[in-house]
């Protein structure tokens, strides 16, 4: 194949062929852009004095596979990126890919930040979720609402995005959903999670990692204080809702001492929660780098043992993990909660059906 002056592209085993001239209208699409083509740009649905903008994310797909993510479950979630700013949050990886898939002009700020000031808002996910659902496809496995970032974040007051995911799954029958939120706004959704309970199998997971107000103050920037999320969980479960609480993630040497967890554990009974459910740590690259200094800051006598451990890995050693669940099946035990069911949900929750271990780690503490 040749063009007028000099060979454009070369097929091994293809003869010349002599096409003649070729007219080239306007109107004929590009197979390959102008690199003077002006880059797309985000569409501001709305801003925040404190900086933050809403920025609208067109989707096609909305729902992630197990096979895709490599979890025990399906998951949709309507927001990338959250308010809340807590300096742990592993979903900052997801949000930078996000926007580099986009193809949109990336915004001026390093990736830890973006993830905080930046929300992308999924206007269409309903309407997606409703073309594209297929009960048959998930085979079983739980629809997970709010696995990597919070479906109940402050940008859902205006936006309502998880509630009309919530009416579009009110058309179906016999699925297993669930929910991972900090906010007491889950309570809004009462009435509409009660008629989801008469037709599917409902469960909203409560995430907390303490009931020390300035603890969690110092860890997480902009989330519900403690107390408020306990009471949430109280609501629901007088509702009727088959809820729980998600203690995550738990931070070795911060958050996982035996008393921290006991009062936990009571508070969770007391709100009538079904099951608790430990998960620890997990660090990607974006998110070291949000909490890494945070750390270094509010506990510097730590500081160090976590950058040494998680320079080279994500999660917790298999030695702690085994420490931190012995902890946690004692304590479950010790305030009546089924420890085969939180067993169960946080191999769900953590996908480590279809993840062997690799091999013996060092202790992290």
């Amino acid at each position: 194949m040749r063009r007028h002056a000099r060979p454009r592209l070369r097929l091994r085993e293809l003869p010349a062929l002599r096409l003649g001239p070729l007219r080239v209208t306007p109107r004929q699409l590009d197979l390959l852009p102008s690199p003077e083509a002006p880059e797309r740009r985000w569409a501001v649905l709305d801003e925040r004095q404190r900086g933050t903008r809403f920025l609208e994310l067109p989707v096609r797909s909305v729902l992630n596979t197990a096979a895709s993510t490599g979890m025990g479950f399906w998951s949709v979630n309507p927001y990338v990126g959250c308010e809340f700013g807590c300096t742990y949050c592993y979903a900052r990886d997801t949000h930078r890919y996000a926007v580099e898939r986009s193809g949109a002009a990336p915004e001026p700020l390093p990736a830890w930040e973006a993830f905080e000031k930046r929300i992308l808002v999924k206007t269409g996910v309903a309407e997606v979720l409703a073309r594209t659902l297929d009960p048959a496809r998930l085979a079983g496995h739980t629809l997970v609402i709010g696995t990597a970032t919070d479906p109940y974040q402050p940008a859902e007051r205006r936006f309502r995005l998880t509630r009309r995911i919530l009416e579009v799954l009110l058309g179906h029958r016999g699925l297993a959903i669930g929910i991972i939120t900090k906010s007491p706004l889950v309570t809004r959704d009462l009435d509409l999670l009660g008629r989801l309970a008469e037709r599917h199998e409902v469960t909203v997971n409560i995430s907390l990692a303490t009931l020390d107000r300035r603890l969690a103050r110092r860890l997480e920037l902009r989330s519900p204080v403690p107390a408020a999320r306990i009471r949430a969980l109280d609501r629901l479960t007088a509702g009727g809702i088959h809820a729980g609480l998600l203690l995550a993630p738990i931070l070795p040497g911060i958050t996982d001492d035996r008393a921290g967890l006991d009062r936990l554990m009571g508070a969770a009974k007391a709100a009538g929660a079904r099951y608790v459910v430990g998960s620890a740590l997990r660090l990607g690259p974006a998110a070291r780098q949000r909490f890494l200094p945070v750390l270094a800051r509010e506990f510097p006598e730590l500081a160090e043992r976590y950058q040494r451990h998680y320079a080279r890995r994500e999660g917790v050693s298999p030695v702690y993990q085994r420490a931190l669940s012995e902890r946690l099946h004692e304590l479950q035990r010790r305030h009546g909660f089924p420890v085969e069911e939180g067993m169960r949900r946080s191999r769900q929750l953590e996908g480590r059906e279809d993840r062997a271990a690799a091999a013996e780690q060092p202790r992290l503490l």
